[in-house]
């Protein structure tokens, strides 16, 4: 897949907690959604398809992921 553009329109988790940087942002485009850590803008970048990100969403709102 290929990764967004650097000025691609990232925003931030509204789960992520306020002020200690243990945030996601999400740049979704036409063709992928893609995630970065916010304490790490320059590092890697994780992109996936619009489903693949609907299917993981799904498993969070349902509880697959809980310990």
């Amino acid at each position: 897949m290929t990764t967004p553009h650097p000025r691609q329109l990232w925003r931030k988790s509204s789960y992520s907690p306020n002020g200690d940087g243990n945030c996601v942002e999400l740049a979704p485009t036409s063709t992928l959604v893609a995630v970065r850590d916010t304490k790490d803008r320059t590092g890697p970048v994780l992109t996936t398809s619009h489903a693949e990100w609907a299917g993981f969403v799904g498993g969070l709102r349902r509880g697959d992921f809980d310990a």
